[in-house]
């Protein structure tokens, strides 16, 4: 099977590029380098440089790759950025996307694997943790966004009978990750430890994440290539943890290297959020293994940090 990743040298893409390869397959890496580094780019994936908003670019790459699955993780992440350059989140990932859907149903390309967000479509749902028949709140740019692909995914796979699975990230998080936007406050508390910085909890730090490892969310790719066809996925673990527990998980790796966190502004994002993967489980056979301390332990470690006991 011949995959082609977008994204495939971030954080997210560059682990599932990983897995494909371990699995046998033939994987070609599609990357900007706007936030991946080439250093993730393993070397048995072919590589192509270039930019998903470039329309006769993309149509290249799907025309001459003969690809069976496209996994596309290629996208503008920072929701607090999308509201200062709306703009520029819109051009990459929703034009980009399209540039990519139109590509692939010209040439025949089956499937498409879309990460989208749970973290922030679902807005702030009065019932936690929310399930996929939740209706749609989208409270920033990135989000909106994201709903806006999987409509055109939905509606161009009627239409053209391409294939999807559409999986909602909770939080993800774990070695690789960039320390930029708050989806990637582990890293960041980590890296700002290690520069000998406070930590920085913004508000009251009472608001809630669901945090996913991404071994877990590589699983569910896997498992995606051949199951969930048609359908829509929370991939989370149900479990709300607020920012005061994520400062006190990444200050126990470090131990007595550990600073106190300082207090910031607050800033505007979901009070609440945790993702019932009860549908996950039950039609990609899916379930998430790595709980949060262990998760936070193992990000820390690649960080190069040796982990108190």
């Amino acid at each position: 099977m011949k995959i082609l990743v977008t994204g495939g040298a971030g954080f997210i893409g560059s682990h599932i590029q990983d897995k494909y390869l371990e699995q046998g397959f033939d994987v070609t890496v599609l990357d900007n380098f706007s936030t991946g580094k080439r250093d993730y780019v393993n070397p048995k994936s072919t590589l192509i440089e270039g930019d998903i908003t470039d329309e006769n670019f993309v149509r290249r790459v799907i025309s001459e790759g003969s690809f069976d699955l496209v996994n596309h993780h290629a996208a503008q992440i920072n929701v607090r950025y999308s509201f200062d350059d709306p703009v520029l989140d819109c051009s990459v990932n929703v034009i980009g996307t399209l540039h990519l859907l139109k590509a692939m149903i010209d040439f025949k390309v089956p499937k498409i694997i879309f990460a989208s967000t749970g973290g922030a479509i679902y807005g702030s749902p009065q019932n936690l943790p929310v399930d996929e028949t939740a209706p749609p709140n989208p409270e920033s740019p990135y989000a909106i966004s994201k709903l806006t692909c999987e409509n055109y995914i939905k509606n161009l796979a009627e239409l053209y009978g391409l294939n999807y699975t559409i999986l909602r990230y909770a939080n993800v998080y774990g070695p690789r990750q960039i320390a930029k936007g708050e989806a990637g406050v582990v890293a960041i508390y980590t890296e700002r430890l290690l520069e000998g910085k406070p930590p920085v909890i913004f508000g009251t730090g009472n608001n809630t994440r669901d945090y996913v490892f991404v071994s877990d969310v590589v699983d569910a790719n896997l498992r995606a290539i051949d199951r969930g066809n048609g359908g829509t996925f929370n991939i989370g673990r149900s479990v709300e943890t607020n920012v005061h527990e994520v400062y006190k998980a990444v200050s126990a790796a470090f131990g007595d290297r550990a600073m106190k966190a300082e207090l910031g502004p607050a800033v505007p994002e979901v009070e609440r959020i945790a993702l019932d993967y009860t549908h996950a489980g039950k039609e990609l056979g899916w379930n998430p293994e790595v709980d949060f301390i262990n998760g936070v332990h193992q990000t820390v470690k690649s960080f190069g940090v040796d982990v108190a006991s």
